[in-house]
This record gives structure tokens, C-alpha cells and sequence, in this order.
């Protein structure tokens, strides 16, 4: 049976329905100051200085029951209801007050333990998080490993956080020296790129003699060749004496498909640079011309680059056609022999009656020369022919031009 509220009746303070009174109890009695009024449950558990609960869960003039089910003040009932002489008096948990209370330990599954609030300002706790996180809130970076600071130092002042003292002179002019690069490292760079520069241009230089030339010869030498059978068919040029660099017949090999002007001497600028084929016509080097009734007609021509009109007579077998056009007669030759390597001193190729040529007597003869091995002019590359007919344009190309 749960004790009704004290009220004041007849000027008693503290009387219950039952009669009684707070000073007319003996010591020791029940519900008492010693017994169950302080420190103990009464029997029906109530307290010294507090009401018991009414039937709706409040008591009069004081705060909730607590959770836990026990009201501020007084232990929490035995289970049995009844009252437990050997309970201590607990402190109850109020969260709501400011009262002073030890505060629970961090829990350590894996959660991060929070960082302590840095007193004072702002400033302050920047710069705490500075020295916990690092200068933009990265990790520690005296915590990474041996050595790891040291950088970081170097970069951001110092470990602390505190800007480290400005460098001396003679330090800054130290450290400047040390960054920059040796008299050693400069000469090797300076002579890579000196290496880099000569690659570049003889790179430059192969690509001109290996491919522009030939694109530029080939193309004078038919211009030059339209420009002859202009001529020929208006009648402008005549047969007879050619001044040097001049073109007065066209060549035609139809097995390597040439077909390139003849011009008058060897010059280089003036013909063999320019993609034509030179006759022999100077000097101890005078050859005869294809109208001769007996002579070596002979030709020189480039065999790389400019054109390279001579590049595979070596491929000539003998039998093979090699026709020479002029304003009035195809003369054609059939191939006889070769000198595969010999000196450029040896002129006697352009005798008459060639040397090594097989031809024992006089006769009208048709010479080759060019340089070999390919790029390059160490020695000639020599081959042969003999005229088994002369036709007059009058009368059609010859069969070695139609087939």
C-alpha cells in the first residue's frame, strides 16, 4: 500500500492518516529517521522528504520518478519490494544539471579519438590543427617515418608550426651555388644539343640529295625534253655543231623505261645535275656523235640522285635495246657487254674501238658510263652497245619503241 502526501492537520506538521506524527516516533521505529526515513526504503518505499507517488506517477512538489525507476534521492526498490538494509546510497545520472562528473572513456572500436579543443581564439586553433594535420590539413608529417619531417620542415619552416629564422647571406649564396649546374653538366648539354643540331641538318641534307633532287631534275629534264621535240617539229633547230649544256637528242632504254635528254658535254650544273645525260665532246675525252659512219658515241650520267637516269643500266643484258632520237633518225643499239668496276682514270672505255668492249675492228658504238658502287664514285660501271640500225623519222618509230 503506497503512504499518502503529509498535509498539516490540527497544527501538526508531518501527520499521516494514520495518526501519527514526524516527532512522535520513537528512534529506531518504523519508518523512522535511523530506519527507513534516511539511507533505507520504507515499507512501502517512500522517503524522508519526498511524497509518494500518486496513482498517476508524479509526486507532490518534486521532480519525475527517474528513469531507471528510482526518484532523486532515494535507492531504487528491491526487486521483492521490499526494503535491502545493506544498499548504499548512489548519486543519480542527471544529464540536465551543469554539475561537475568524471567523463566516459573514448570508445576504442575503430573509431578515432577526438582531438582536444585548443583553448583561446581562432588563431589558436588553426594553429593546432596546423600541428596535428600539417599546413592544409594533410597527415602528420612527423609521424610518417624516420626523416619524414625533415622535408616538410624545409618547405613549411619547421615541425612546430613556427616560421623558421630567415637564411644568412652567405647561406642563401651557398645554396644557390649548389643548384646551379656544373661547368661539366653545361658542356654536356651544350654538346648535345650540337650533336642534336648536326643530326638534324644531315638529315636535312640526305632528304635533299635522296629525294628533292631527283623530284627537281626529273622535272627540268622534261621540260627539256618537251621543249626538243617543240623544236623538231617547228623546224627552229637544226642539225650540227651544239654549244655545251645544250640538248640535241633524246635517250631511250625501254627495259629500265627511260627515256632523257641528251646534251652537249659533262658539265654537272649544266647537265648532269639537271637530270639530262652529258656526251663526251671536250678534249682528250671528244667522242664521236651517232651520225658518224664509224666512232664511240659516248654518254656519262648520274646514277643516284639528280634524276638518276643511269641508276640500274647494270640490270642490261645483251640483246637489250637502247635507241638514241635525234631531229632526223632513231639510231638503235643492242647492248653487247659490260665492265662492271673499273677506275675513272680508265678513258680508253671511249676509244673508238673500246678496250675490254670485245670488239676487235672499227664500227659505230655507243658507250655508258656511271658511278659504282651506288652512292658513291670510287669507280665506273661501264656498258657497251652496237648500232644494228639507223631509221629515219620519216619512216616511224623504230620496233624497239613500238613494242
Amino acid at each position: 500500500m503506497t503512504a499518502l502526501r503529509p498535509e498539516r492537520e490540527s497544527g501538526a506538521y508531518g501527520v499521516g492518516d494514520q495518526g501519527t506524527s514526524y516527532g512522535g516516533q520513537p528512534y529506531g521505529a518504523q519508518g523512522a529517521y535511523g530506519d527507513g526515513w534516511y539511507g533505507h526504503t520504507a515499507e512501502h518505499g517512500t522517503s524522508h522528504g519526498t511524497a509518494a507517488p500518486d496513482p498517476h506517477g508524479t509526486s507532490h512538489g518534486t521532480a519525475a520518478p527517474d528513469p531507471h525507476g528510482a526518484p532523486y534521492g532515494t535507492a531504487a526498490p528491491h526487486p521483492q519490494g521490499g526494503a535491502d538494509d545493506s544498499t548504499a546510497y548512489l548519486p543519480p545520472v542527471d544529464e540536465e544539471t551543469v554539475a561537475l562528473r568524471i567523463p566516459a572513456p573514448p570508445e576504442r572500436g575503430g573509431r578515432e579519438e577526438p582531438a582536444p579543443v585548443a583553448a583561446g581564439g581562432r588563431a589558436a586553433r588553426r594553429k593546432a590543427a596546423r600541428k596535428r594535420h600539417g599546413r592544409r590539413g594533410g597527415p602528420d608529417r612527423a609521424s610518417e617515418g624516420p626523416g619524414a619531417g625533415e622535408g616538410w620542415e624545409r618547405l613549411s619552416g619547421s615541425l612546430d608550426g613556427a616560421p623558421r629564422a630567415p637564411l644568412s647571406r652567405m647561406e642563401a649564396r651557398r645554396q644557390a651555388r649548389a643548384r646551379r649546374a656544373s661547368p661539366a653538366v653545361v658542356a654536356s648539354r651544350a654538346i648535345g644539343e650540337v650533336f642534336i643540331t648536326c643530326g638534324v641538318l644531315m638529315l636535312l641534307f640526305v632528304t635533299y640529295q635522296l629525294w628533292w633532287t631527283n623530284v627537281r631534275a626529273q622535272a627540268q629534264a622534261g621540260r627539256e625534253a618537251s621543249d626538243l621535240q617543240k623544236d623538231w617539229e617547228s623546224g627552229e633547230r637544226k642539225p650540227g655543231a651544239f654549244e655545251p649544256g645544250q640538248g640535241f637528242a633524246l635517250l631511250h632504254i625501254p627495259k629500265l623505261d627511260v627515256v632523257v635528254p641528251i646534251a652537249e658535254g659533262i658539265n654537272s650544273k649544266q647537265v648532269l645535275d639537271r637530270g639530262m645525260v652529258g656526251h663526251y665532246a671536250e678534249g682528250a675525252l671528244k667522242t664521236a656523235m651517232p651520225d658518224a659512219r664509224t666512232g664511240n658515241f659516248g654518254l656519262a650520267g648520274h646514277r643516284n640522285t639528280h634524276g638518276e637516269p643511269f641508276r640500274y643500266i647494270n640490270r642490261l643484258e645483251p640483246g637489250d635495246p637502247i635507241v638514241v632520237e635525234t631531229q632526223g633518225e632513231y639510231f638503235v643499239y643492242k647492248m653487247a657487254s659490260m665492265l662492271p668496276v673499273t677506275p675513272p682514270s680508265n678513258v680508253s672505255v671511249l676509244d673508238p674501238v673500246p678496250k675490254g668492249s670485245g670488239f676487235t675492228g672499227p664500227g659505230r658504238y655507243i658507250t655508258l658510263t656511271t658511278c659504282t658502287p651506288e652512292f658513291t664514285s670510287k669507280y665506273r660501271l661501264i656498258v657497251w652497245g652496237k648500232m644494228v640500225e639507223e631509221r629515219p623519222r620519216s619512216k616511224g618509230k623504230p620496233d624497239a619503241l613500238v613494242s
